[in-house]
């Protein structure tokens, strides 16, 4: 089974502020829709909350929610409390491509044990103030497999990029 993540990061590495997207990008909510749709995704608990609740759980996923907090309940997901648990849930139902979807604590998990082997990360050409951030990556680490750039428009305020990024053996 493949790991990877997917991603949307500021050029200063922000990802978030006060638990919300600071940035719309249709685009990048299509990109990480057809990634992710028929795949097992695993999410944080606060990330998971951050989701609008008309789209929680999100579709055609089995959504993973990781929580230290032993009695929280979510309709319709599955509830783990290990980064290794939710790995083995969805190696044990024959799963292909596994996303880790964030918050900031769970890419970092990820990355720190060494999991991912692809990344999916959407380059907003951007600085913000943030409070959510991406880890730093060691990129000697990880190598292009594809990228595609789109200029800011009338519906995206900022130009952006995305790019696949697979781990070098």
């Amino acid at each position: 089974m493949k790991i990877s993540l997917i991603v949307a990061v500021a050029e200063n590495n922000v990802i978030g502020k006060n638990n919300a997207l600071i940035w719309h990008l249709p685009k990048d909510m299509q990109y990480f829709k057809k990634i992710t749709e028929g795949h097992h995704i695993i999410t944080g608990r606060k990330n998971y909350i951050s989701i609008p609740e008309k789209f929680r759980p999100l579709q055609n996923r089995t959504n993973i929610i990781l929580t230290h907090q032993k009695d929280f309940k979510e309709d319709n997901c599955i509830i783990l409390h290990t980064l290794e648990d939710a790995i083995s849930f969805a190696k044990n139902n024959n799963e292909k491509e596994l996303f880790i979807i964030g918050g900031g604590q769970i890419y970092r998990e990820a990355i720190e044990k060494n999991v991912v082997d692809k990344m999916y990360i959407t380059h907003v050409h951007q600085a913000f103030e943030g409070d959510i951030y991406f880890p730093e990556i060691d990129t000697t680490q990880w190598k292009i497999v594809g990228s595609e750039k789109y200029e800011k428009d009338e519906k995206h305020k900022y130009s952006f990029t995305f790019v696949e990024y697979q781990k070098i053996n």
